[in-house]
């Protein structure tokens, strides 16, 4: 039994609200710093190397003082597995909500692929969008366990391409095996990380276009 003087009526007693607590202001703040460190390092890493890159950039380039990226992250090495990582989660959503789109469906698989092959150029060469180039340049820089963790998110982004290759295979439209097509596929599309720049030829959208007419025969 409860002893007499811990009993309190239901005035004493506030009601919880329901679903989960609001993040205190202090709690929103470290996950804003912490969204704008992985940003901060991803341009970092891409543009200068990880080697070449500090913690002390990192930390000046996000207006932190120069041991606080340590608060969120214990290393350097867990910054870039960081920024990898977010970079495939994003690019996985970007897929995800592509073929979720409304009539994606009922398209023929040369659009499906179409809109998968947009989706990932949008992503991976787009305005702000540096984390996956630092995966493509960096990869050699992670531990094994790392490698063994994001190949895992890469094998689940591979995998929302094989139903359309598949399908185009069985069209007669594709020009290779489904699997090495979606090795060669990927390889090409990544690459272009290396040498696009739309200041001086095609935009994002006519890449993707250029790609299709590539990678498909003529119906």
């Amino acid at each position: 039994m409860t002893p007499p003087d811990l009993v309190v009526t239901d005035i004493d007693v506030p009601k919880r609200p329901r679903g989960r607590p609001r993040k205190t202001v202090d709690e929103r703040d470290d996950g804003n710093r912490r969204h704008e460190l992985l940003k901060v390092a991803a341009q970092l890493f891409r543009r200068k190397g990880f080697a070449a890159t500090t913690t002390r950039d990192i930390a000046a380039a996000a207006g932190m003082q120069s041991g606080s990226p340590f608060y969120h992250f214990k290393s350097k090495d867990a910054l870039l597995f960081a920024v990898m990582e977010e970079g495939m989660h994003t690019a996985l959503a970007n897929q995800h909500a592509a073929l979720s789109q409304p009539g994606y469906a009922e398209q023929p698989p040369a659009a499906q692929l179409a809109a998968l092959v947009h989706t990932h150029f949008a992503g991976l060469l787009g305005p702000g969008n540096d984390f996956v180039p630092v995966m493509l340049y960096e990869w050699r820089s992670l531990n094994s366990r790392q490698r063994k963790l994001l190949a895992q998110l890469i094998a689940d982004y591979e995998a929302l391409w094989m139903p359309v290759l598949e399908a185009l295979h069985t069209q007669g439209q594709l020009k290779a095996p489904v699997k090495l097509a979606r090795l060669l596929m990927l390889g090409a599309l990544n690459w272009s990380v290396q040498w696009f720049d739309a200041k001086k030829g095609a935009s994002v959208e006519e890449l993707g276009d250029a790609a299709m007419a590539l990678f498909l025969k003529e119906s």
